[in-house]
């Protein structure tokens, strides 16, 4: 509940909103700056702060402090405090974030949405600091209110709220973990809710033998035919065209039509890039891949990911390739949790985690998995030019995709 933080994350640029990339960033400097008349002393706060000479940041409930070096060769301990929120308005400020998904995402992407903070303000609870809050104290024998000292402080905390919203609420009195386990008591008890309300219908094994009573006989589906198609004649002649390359063409026609009858819809609705990534998946040979390449104005490489991409996960795996989204965080905290106690259980050393969005990457292994819009996890490694490339296929456990590149990731 007390972690210290390093100093500002970059050098800030000059002027006084400069310590403050975010909005949420710039309203704390604002109101650090509206809470006193004192001018002179918020300069001089500002030009400590730049010079670093505010050493670690120690956040807890209600208060920030750190060693603030002055004039003296001893550095002052400097030191800002804020009310903490009491349960009723911490009740109130969970329930208007779960209120939305995309509160949590946003706060979990390092965004703090300007929607909750209006929501929580308009049920009279302060979220970000109001000029009145700030309470700075100094072991220095300055009389301002803030000192020079505590003004540094303020100023060199903004890069790391800027970073970190997450240190707004440390400040008002609840940390990160204990914050998202909330939310998640809250979103099962919404479904429990939800489940116990919902009207007792005819259970499904039940329906199912009742619609099998009368359910029509169905046609059973051909069996599979190899296609082999020799055109009649051959191309016009200057036309640029082979008989081997329509052939080629008019069975992969005839194998997508015939997926069609059985359901698979899939490639009903691949854009003219990923059905070119389609084609070089089904391994053409060299020449096909080449011109597919130079058709379509890719990349070698990209184009050569892509083709990995699909042989490991079909529409699914270009997708994942190409495109990060934000999953429900209730479920990649559940996936962090499962992936540090496999870690743990393999004993495993240096394993640090990152997550960001759908992706968590085991950055000292050069391991990567994916979750897929279709809640399958897809794994990833890093070669030497620093890309990411599919490894295996995609697996509906996580600990499966670990488990299937960790030995490649060694």
């Amino acid at each position: 509940m007390s972690p210290s933080l390093p100093g500002p994350r970059r050098a800030p640029a000059r002027g006084k909103r400069a310590f403050a990339a975010t909005w949420w960033g710039q309203a704390w400097v604002t109101s650090l700056e509206d809470s006193t008349l004192d001018a002179g002393r918020l300069s001089r706060g500002r030009t400590y702060a730049r010079k670093g000479m505010v050493g670690s940041i120690n956040v807890a409930p209600g208060r920030i402090k750190a060693a603030v070096q002055g004039s003296e060769p001893r550095p002052y301990r400097s030191a800002v405090h804020l009310p903490v929120l009491n349960d009723a308005q911490w009740d109130t400020l969970l329930d208007t974030i779960a209120a939305r998904a995309g509160h949590v995402a946003a706060l979990l992407d390092g965004e703090m949405p300007a929607e909750l903070v209006d929501d929580a303000r308009q049920s009279d609870v302060p979220l970000l600091p109001r000029a009145t809050e700030f309470d700075p104290e100094c072991s220095c024998p300055d009389w301002g209110y803030p000192c020079k000292h505590a003004a540094a402080l303020c100023y060199a905390v903004a890069a790391t709220i800027d970073a970190d919203p997450f240190v707004i609420f440390a400040l008002r009195g609840r940390d990160r973990d204990e914050i998202l386990a909330q939310l998640r008591a809250r979103r099962t008890t919404a479904q429990e809710t939800t489940t116990s309300q919902a009207p007792t219908g005819i259970p499904a094994a039940a329906a199912y033998a009742r619609w099998a009573e009368h359910a029509p006989e169905l046609p059973r589906p051909p069996a599979p035919a190899a296609h082999a198609f020799a055109l009649p004649v051959a191309p016009p002649p200057k036309t640029g065209l082979a008989a081997t390359d329509l052939e080629r063409l008019m069975a992969d026609a005839a194998a997508r039509a015939e997926r069609l009858l059985t359901g698979d819809t899939a490639s009903l609705y691949l854009t003219q890039h990923q059905d070119a990534v389609r084609i070089a998946a089904s391994s053409p040979g060299p020449e096909w891949f080449h011109h597919l390449i130079q058709n379509t104005g890719a990349k070698p490489t990209a184009f050569a990911r892509l083709t990995r991409a699909w042989r490991f996960g079909g529409p699914h795996g270009i997708t994942v390739a190409e495109q990060p989204h934000t999953p429900d965080p209730v479920v990649m905290t559940a996936a962090r949790t499962a992936l540090n106690t496999a870690l743990a259980e393999m004993a495993t050393t240096h394993a640090h985690l990152r997550g960001w969005r759908n992706r968590l990457t085991l950055t000292d292994h050069g391991i990567q998995l994916r979750l897929g819009l279709d809640a399958r996890w897809y794994p990833y490694l890093l070669d030497d030019d620093g890309e990411w490339w599919p490894a295996a296929p995609a697996e509906t456990d996580l600990i499966a995709a670990l488990t299937a590149v960790w030995r490649q990731g060694e």
